[in-house]
């Protein structure tokens, strides 16, 4: 071959080499290899490495990411390296290598091959930047597939007409910091990835399972999927400990849209639905994985009314406290009201299940507890004034305020404000979810015990740990929870009878009172005064007043229970 082949050869393979890596749409790595074989052979070398490392200390120890870009499969000896140290301090080196005999390389040859080396370096540290780009773009630091990745799933499946018979989901973990706490981080850690992995392989190779930040979690998968998807969202077991085996169940509250066919609406949209399907998941009591439907959405657009009205509201004091009393069986006696809010706005009555749950989504259901509590004690400090038969009333507090460490100050607070005896007081505290919340509740109750003032653990018997409940903190009245009520159907063998009664005996002998909500029937007054339960608030006695009526009860004191 002579000289003039020869350069036309080189020219030839490196031109189809440049080629191939600057096509920047569609990268042709076969065509990348070919052309480095070509050059390899024209060259006489045998072998072509590149390698990345980290760090330097990455490179002492050998440590790197290595690219054969050529290997006849020869006995060879490297003969030449370009090695570079970027300003990040990662270090890439390209080497060739050749067999003993073959004919080393000339000057005008070195020139060549340096010149090779130096482009197939600058290639693949621009193609491995790509890849890091990628996973900081995509991936979080955990190495989940983040919210951008689902987005631009989203928008390619869009653009591509493949939305259709999705299914979209998005999910949290329920009590997941719990299971932290239980376990340690790092099996928490193994727990969620087991869990996001089973999730994953259920979604199918065309799905795919994102993380949006701490255990929020989305989805897409076809919508064949969701029969071996929602078992595993309902309730499944993973390992976390991979040396005993040792399992825990994990679920989530999730919300489902699946896309119709005529969906024709932008790629956030998806997400808006699944963000409202999940809202109804966490507020609905029968269900934690609720599927979207088009009521939702009027919803929604309901509750951000209701919500724009509620600053102007408090201030203009639209909420009302109405007074549910509370009676001694024994002799009708009025010995206590439960305060419970009411919404007039416009002349009409807002049902506190159109606002409430609204407000126990932000911090506007502490405000609302608060104004509730300075309204009822300015309430008793007027009928204290005027001389009436004042008796205790409760106020209900949400468990929003158990992470506020000067919470036993404000409610003190307000009660001295209004000049009102601490007696004449009772917090209602519902049953907590977590062992965290548990601690707090402790916390707050012996607090109120200490100042005084009453404490009720208000729906007995349907919460986290309800005998550990009584048993650690040192409550005054148990409320037991209308779902024990025994009711028509139920004789003394049944399972809600029975579990009535003992409840009922255990408070008596810990010396709480217990008062029965929910008492609706003659029959039911009946059960109560048959297994010693003195104390009953319900529609049988009285539906929740408006205060002008309950200071007629006041006057009155008394109600028939013959």
């Amino acid at each position: 071959m002579t000289q003039e082949e020869y350069n036309l050869k080189y020219y030839e393979y490196f031109q189809e080499l440049i080629i191939a890596m600057t096509d920047l749409k569609d990268l042709d790595l076969p065509a990348v290899n070919q052309a480095l074989t070509k050059l390899c052979k024209l060259f006489r070398i045998s072998k072509g490495v590149t390698r990345f490392y980290d760090s330097l200390q990455h490179e002492e120890l050998g440590k790197c990411e290595e690219i054969v870009c050529y290997d006849s499969g020869e006995d060879c000896r490297e003969v030449e390296k370009i090695r570079v140290v970027t300003p990040a301090m990662t270090v890439a080196c390209c080497s060739i290598y050749m067999t003993d005999d073959a004919e080393p390389l000339n000057e005008d040859e070195h020139f060549k091959v340096d010149l090779v080396m130096k482009t197939i370096l600058s290639f693949m540290s621009r193609s491995r930047l790509t890849r890091i780009l990628e996973r900081f773009t995509f991936y979080d630091d955990f190495g989940y597939k983040n919210f951008r990745y689902y987005m631009r799933t989203l928008e390619q499946f869009k653009s591509q007409g493949k939305l259709y018979n999705r299914a979209a989901i998005q999910f949290n973990l329920k009590h997941f910091s719990t299971i932290n706490q239980q376990l340690g981080r790092a099996a928490g850690d193994i727990a969620m990835r087991n869990y996001i992995d089973a999730l994953t392989k259920a979604c199918g190779e065309d799905g795919t399972v994102c993380r949006m930040g701490g255990d929020n979690f989305v989805m897409l998968t076809e919508k064949n999927n969701l029969s071996d998807v929602i078992p595993i969202l309902d309730g499944y077991e993973v390992k976390y400990d991979m040396n005993t085996g040792a399992k825990v169940r994990v679920s989530a509250n999730a919300g489902v849209y699946v896309v119709p066919e005529d969906y024709n609406e932008v790629a956030p949209e998806v997400m808006n639905k699944t963000y409202i399907a999940l809202g109804a998941a966490r507020n609905d009591g029968n269900s934690s994985i609720v599927m979207y439907n088009d009521t939702m959405a009027a919803d929604k657009e309901r509750l951000a009314h209701i919500q724009q009205l509620l600053p102007d509201a408090m201030k203009n004091e639209e909420f009302l406290v109405y007074y549910q009393p509370k009676i001694d069986i024994q002799n009708g006696n009025l010995i206590g009201a439960e305060a419970l809010c009411r919404w007039k706005h416009d002349g009409m009555i807002i049902q506190p299940n159109d606002f409430i749950p609204l407000m126990e989504t932000t911090n506007d259901i502490c405000k609302l507890d608060f104004y509730m509590l300075d309204h009822v004690c300015r309430d008793i400090r007027r009928w204290l004034d005027e001389g009436k038969n004042v008796v205790r009333v409760s106020v209900n507090l949400s468990r929003k305020h158990m992470i506020d460490e000067e919470l036993l100050d404000h409610i003190i607070e307000i009660v001295d404000r209004n000049n009102v005896p601490h007696q004449y007081v009772e917090i209602e505290l519902t049953e907590t979810t977590t062992d965290v919340e548990f601690r707090d509740l402790k916390r707050v109750v012996s607090g109120l015990q200490m100042a005084g003032i009453y404490t009720s653990v208000d729906d007995f018997g349907i919460g986290y740990s309800s005998l550990n409940l009584i048993k650690e903190v040192p409550w005054n009245v148990m409320k037991v929870d209308r779902s024990f009520l025994p009711v028509e159907e139920d004789d003394e063998k049944s399972t809600r009878s029975i579990m009535f009664k003992y409840v009922v005996a255990m408070a008596k002998e810990l010396g709480l009172e217990c008062i029965a909500e929910g008492v609706e029937t003659d029959s039911q007054v009946h059960v109560l005064k048959e297994n010693n339960c003195d104390l009953a608030q319900g529609f049988y006695f009285d539906k929740p007043l408006p205060v002008d009526d309950f200071e007629d009860r006041l006057k009155r004191h008394h109600y028939d229970v013959s």
